[in-house]
């Protein structure tokens, strides 16, 4: 029998995630030196300021009047700090810094909604409130409000990744983990179901676009051991990857030349020596580190190994599958996420040898799968069948059902180990190249 949101144990399980997101944000934005709050590290992404009010707009605006009953005390902040925007298309935001309220003001506005939220939530969690709007339970707008946080705790990294490094506090760092060399090398997959999707049946939560549960035919392939690493992503820049037109499709070639593209957003070049950037340092490239780079260069990539990147189906099968034919509930098995199977939930600010954590391998030997780098898909980002849009976050797949944008599975090692769940999709543009994205190549 499921849990209900009455139940107290439930109740204080919504509680705890929430403050413990509220603190993974709070600390990110910790590490920007006060007199950079207003900079804008990615031309496509609005200032930091922004995004501070955005958090705590976002869940105000979710709940203070349709479930709730509660008046707006700042109308015009609730308007200000509702969206983000989405760098596909159209011009960049051309704001001044001086248009943004002042820090004070925000973290006012800020700390106003968390006192009042959180005093009528925790009475609303215990039925003396009714449900969410259209019938949603309100643990469901819960975890809404707790994956939003969170996955921003993500992006806001790729974000403050770019940012200079004299604007940034640095922090701690997890040891590196030594490895030995990586020796690269394929593993077949046999032909085989894939089961893509959530039950509404099973009371889980999960986002629109994760529904509704079907399964795929998925014909035999081999697929990458490994993701494609720092590496053997050299190998492609010294053979003119980026200078051979027959490796690209028109529109990515189109974009890497406008964009004069030679390498990926996370290197630099320091005359004969290639640099990595790191949140926090410049350092020799560490070749068996995952490669982060953008779809159009993952497929070119692939185009000049040969290979192809895989669908969404075959990622599924290879991650989850087993010889037998059941299916896992995560590559390793059925114990949950922790720090032995992969570089995730926070962990780490940078990436490690693709083959650091042997333990979280798939049932058909497959290494990697989750954490350390999202992986990219050929699957262009579209409804499962019986999709239906949340009726109170009308535009968050939606609005990106648009042929630009692509699955990406897995996890990096900013992703919270709530959503390391199986039915998780993540996606972006083809051409946006500073999330923290690698992928692996297979062969049909």
């Amino acid at each position: 029998m499921l849990a209900t949101q009455s139940d107290p144990a439930v109740r204080h399980d919504l509680i705890e995630r929430m403050a413990d997101a509220r603190q993974r944000t709070d600390d990110l934005f910790a590490i920007v030196q006060p007199d950079s709050l207003y900079e804008r590290p990615i031309a496509e992404r609005h200032r930091i300021i922004f995004y501070i009010g955005h958090l705590e707009a976002f869940d105000w605006n979710l709940f203070h009047e349709r479930v709730l009953g509660l008046k707006s005390f700042h109308a015009e902040f609730d308007r200000l700090f509702a969206f983000g925007i989405d760098p596909v298309g159209g011009g960049l935001p051309a704001d001044q810094a001086s248009d943004w309220p002042s820090i004070s003001e925000v973290r006012k506005y800020v700390s106003k909604i968390r006192s009042v939220l959180d005093e009528k939530l925790a009475d609303a969690l215990t039925d003396s409130v009714p449900p969410g709007p259209n019938g949603f339970p309100l643990s469901t707008l819960l975890n809404v409000a707790i994956e939003h946080r969170l996955m921003h705790a993500e992006t806001l990294a790729y974000m403050l990744h770019q940012l200079p490094l004299h604007k940034k506090i640095p922090q701690p760092e997890v040891p590196d983990v030594v490895t030995s060399p990586v020796i690269s090398s394929s593993i077949k997959i046999p032909a085989g179901v894939a089961t893509l999707g959530l039950s509404r049946e099973s009371g889980q939560f999960g986002w629109d676009n994760e529904f509704e549960t079907h399964t795929v035919n998925v014909s035999a392939f081999s697929i990458d051991r490994y993701k494609v690493t720092n590496r053997d992503y050299l190998a492609f820049i010294a053979a003119g990857g980026y200078e051979a037109r027959a490796f690209w499709s028109d529109d990515d070639w189109s974009w890497r030349s406008g964009q004069g593209l030679t390498q990926p957003a996370f290197w630099k070049r320091n005359g004969n020596q290639w640099l990595y950037r790191t949140m926090f340092n410049e350092i020799p490239l560490p070749l068996d580190w995952p490669v982060y780079v953008s779809q159009a260069e993952a497929k070119a990539y692939a185009n000049w190994a040969g290979k192809s990147l895989p669908t969404e189906a075959e990622w599924q099968r290879a991650a989850y599958g087993t010889p037998d034919g059941e299916e896992r509930g995560f590559s390793w098995g059925a114990v949950q996420p922790n720090a032995g199977f992969g570089n995730f939930d926070f962990e780490r600010w940078d990436p490690v040898p693709v083959n650091a954590f042997p333990q979280g391998q798939s049932a058909f030997g497959v290494d990697g799968m989750l954490g350390n780098g999202w992986e990219w898909t050929s699957t262009e980002f579209a409804p499962y069948p019986g999709f239906e849009p949340f009726p109170f976050y009308r535009g968050y797949s939606a609005d990106f059902f648009d042929g630009k944008h692509f699955v990406m599975k897995g996890g990096s090692t900013r992703t919270a180990a709530c959503m390391l769940r199986r039915t998780f999709r993540n996606w972006f543009q083809a051409h946006y190249q500073y999330i923290y994205t690698g992928f692996r190549c297979v062969k049909r």
